[in-house]
């Protein structure tokens, strides 16, 4: 998932395509926490790892 790239389905201030710049996983191989960032403006954004499993608002790679 490091480095995997994403794609919003719906564009929010010009951010369609994102990075995921940071995954922190904790002793049970679980992860933590899930940083994207927006290619655009380097923007980042702390998301549930598991929402980018949603087709309404994600696709994966870029489109």
């Amino acid at each position: 998932m490091p480095n995997s790239k994403w794609t919003a389905v719906t564009v929010v201030n010009k951010e369609k395509h994102f990075v995921v710049s940071k995954v922190e996983i904790d002793e049970q191989q679980r992860v933590t926490r899930c940083v994207l960032q927006a290619v655009i403006n380097g923007r980042e954004q702390d998301i549930d790892w598991r929402s980018l499993n949603d087709h309404e608002h994600w696709q994966a790679g870029w489109r």
